[in-house]
C-alpha cells in the first residue's frame, strides 16, 4: 500500500510497528508526541504524521464546564482504556483539572466489554454526579456506558461535538473529529504527490465548539447557568 491511515494511539503504534517506511497518517490521536507516534510537532521525523484530537487544556477545560453547569457535581467517572498510552496521558491532564476543581475523580480502566459490566455494577451502588466519556471509548463501549447513564439518571459530557445529540449528554466540549478526517484526506494526498512524512507538521485544531442539550438537561432536572449557555456554540433544544 501506498499510505496508511490510523486512528487513536494503538493502531498507530501498530502500524509503526508493522513498517518504518510505508507512510502513516493519523487521522486522529490525542498526543502524538507524547504517545511516541512522533518526534515533535512541528518536524514529525520518521514515517508518521497527522492531526491531534487536542490543544494543551482542553480536557481540562470540559472538566471545568461540567463543574460551572453542575456546581454539586463532587464526583466524575471516566472510563479508560490502559492499553492506550495517549488516553491515559489525557487521564492525567484530567486528575489535575479535578483537583484544583475540587472533584473526585474515579478513572475506571477497562481492557473489554466483561470489566467494563463488571465495573458498572459497582458504580450502580453508589452513582457518580456525571461521566466524561471520550470518543475512542464511546466508540468501543458506548451503548453500554449510555444505557447505565440514562437507567441512573447521570449526565455526561464528552470530548466532540458531533456526540452532543446523543442522548443522556449534557454537553460536549472540542472539535469535530469529521472534519479532523477531511483534514487526513489533504495529507494522503500531499504523500502521494510526494511530500515526505518527517516534513509534514502534525496540525493541531485552532477551534474547539461547546454544545449543550437542553433536552438532556431538562429530562434530568438540571438548569444550566445562562453563563453557559452564552459561550455555547450549539443549544440543542
Amino acid at each position: 500500500m501506498d499510505v496508511i491511515v490510523t486512528v487513536d494511539t494503538p493502531p498507530t503504534q501498530a502500524a509503526k510497528r508493522a513498517t518504518s517506511t510505508i507512510p502513516i497518517v493519523v487521522a486522529v490521536s490525542a498526543d502524538p508526541v507524547g504517545a511516541g507516534l512522533v518526534e515533535s510537532l512541528a518536524h514529525p521525523g520518521g514515517n508518521t504524521t497527522g492531526l491531534s484530537l487536542l490543544a494543551p487544556g482542553t480536557d481540562q477545560k470540559t472538566l471545568e464546564f461540567l463543574k460551572e453547569t453542575i456546581p454539586k457535581a463532587k464526583r466524575v467517572s471516566m472510563v479508560v482504556d490502559p492499553q492506550n498510552r495517549g488516553m491515559m496521558r489525557r487521564v492525567e491532564a484530567i486528575k489535575t483539572a479535578a483537583s484544583i476543581l475540587k472533584i473526585e475523580f474515579q478513572s475506571m480502566p477497562v481492557l473489554n466489554k466483561e470489566e467494563l459490566l463488571s465495573g458498572l455494577v459497582t458504580l450502580t451502588n453508589l452513582p457518580p454526579d456525571a461521566m466524561m466519556v471520550l470518543s475512542p471509548i464511546y466508540a468501543a463501549y458506548g451503548k453500554e456506558i449510555f444505557d447505565f447513564a440514562a437507567k441512573n439518571k447521570v449526565p455526561i459530557c464528552c470530548d466532540t461535538i458531533g456526540l452532543a445529540r446523543q442522548p443522556g449528554v449534557l454537553l460536549s466540549y472540542g472539535v469535530d473529529i469529521a472534519e479532523l478526517f477531511r483534514r487526513a484526506a489533504i495529507f494522503v494526498d500531499k504523500i502521494l504527490k510526494g511530500t515526505a512524512p518527517a516534513n509534514l507538521p502534525v496540525e493541531q485544531p485552532t477551534r474547539f465548539e461547546l454544545a449543550v442539550n437542553m433536552k438532556t438537561a431538562k429530562a434530568l432536572g438540571l438548569t444550566v447557568p445562562f453563563s453557559v449557555l452564552a459561550l455555547a456554540d450549539e443549544v440543542i433544544e
